[in-house]
């Protein structure tokens, strides 16, 4: 078997030691050029160490295991590889003629100005304060970004951030092509969601599958800023669903138009500005779970 290998940044080739004990495996550095030149690609980081690489590792169809070594591993957690001894276990068992993979979908962000280019993501996105917040977030050193950096980051981003108004539109079952508008407010954050959780552990979309061919979509609606910090806790329960505030559904593709450009982040890496259409990539990943 041939395996290579992506180390993100904070990893280092000594991650790698604890995959290479099997004499069965043949190694490499870096993205093969094509599949002939392996059989899985282990990716060493974090969310952002995924996305970097997601459009190259869904071109190339091979099995990918995640290792989280990052700051940010919400991608790994929604495949239940919760620490690197998991992730282990599932290459060992992969390694030796098992056949633990499954096909997941990713989340497809297309810019609707300018060349119209279209980014992958594998966990969520957003629009509106999630942008303000993973931009103060990423500027931190990594270790405090995987120690609540999210979190930590917050009541800086709110005192300068103003609602937008943004109008959220979910396709027409009835006529392809064709939008429906589903909100059009001033909008705090408009989420989309291919896994449940993001931020290092918030739940903004607790019923999102990975293989489900849907998109969840959270938008937080105009809440005073006093009253959203108060609120903010219960985002990593998952609970916020209940605030008026919020809503809450699923589609298979939406379209996000701002009065002004805004920016757009997925996986916690800048994307694009608004507008923005955003589809779902069904199975489009083939990954080693546990």
């Amino acid at each position: 078997m041939r395996a290579a290998a992506i180390v993100g940044l904070g990893s280092s080739t000594k991650d790698l030691e604890l995959f290479q004990k099997s004499s069965n495996v043949t190694w490499s550095m870096g993205l093969p050029t094509s599949q002939a030149g392996a059989d899985a690609i282990l990716v060493f980081g974090g969310d952002g160490t995924i996305h970097r690489h997601l459009a190259e590792l869904v071109n190339l169809r091979l099995p990918v295991l995640i290792v989280p070594c990052g700051s940010g591993n919400d991608f790994a957690r929604a495949l239940n590889l919760r620490s690197v001894q998991d992730s282990l276990a599932a290459w060992l068992k992969f390694s030796t003629g098992g056949i633990n993979v499954r096909r997941v979908d990713l989340g497809l962000i297309t810019c609707l100005s300018g060349t119209r280019n279209s980014t992958p993501f594998c966990s969520v996105g957003g629009v509106g304060l999630d942008g303000e917040i993973a931009r103060r977030a990423n500027r931190l050193p990594r270790w405090l970004r995987a120690h609540g950096g999210y979190a930590l980051s917050l009541p800086a981003a709110l005192l300068k951030f103003s609602p937008s108004p943004m109008k959220v539109l979910v396709a027409d079952a009835k006529r392809t092509g064709e939008y429906i508008e589903r909100s059009h407010q001033r909008t705090i954050v408009a989420a989309f969601a291919n896994t449940p959780v993001y931020g290092g552990g918030m739940k903004i979309a607790p019923r999102a599958l990975l293989d489900d061919g849907l998109l969840d979509v959270c938008v937080v609606g105009n809440v005073a800023k006093l009253r959203l910090l108060r609120l903010f806790p219960s985002v990593y329960f998952g609970r916020h669903l209940n605030v008026p505030e919020v809503g809450y559904f699923q589609t298979d593709r939406l379209r996000i138009e701002t009065q002004s450009p805004l920016d757009v982040y997925a996986d916690g890496e800048y994307v694009c500005h608004t507008p923005i259409e955003v589809s779902v990539a069904p199975e489009a990943l083939t990954v080693v779970a546990p």
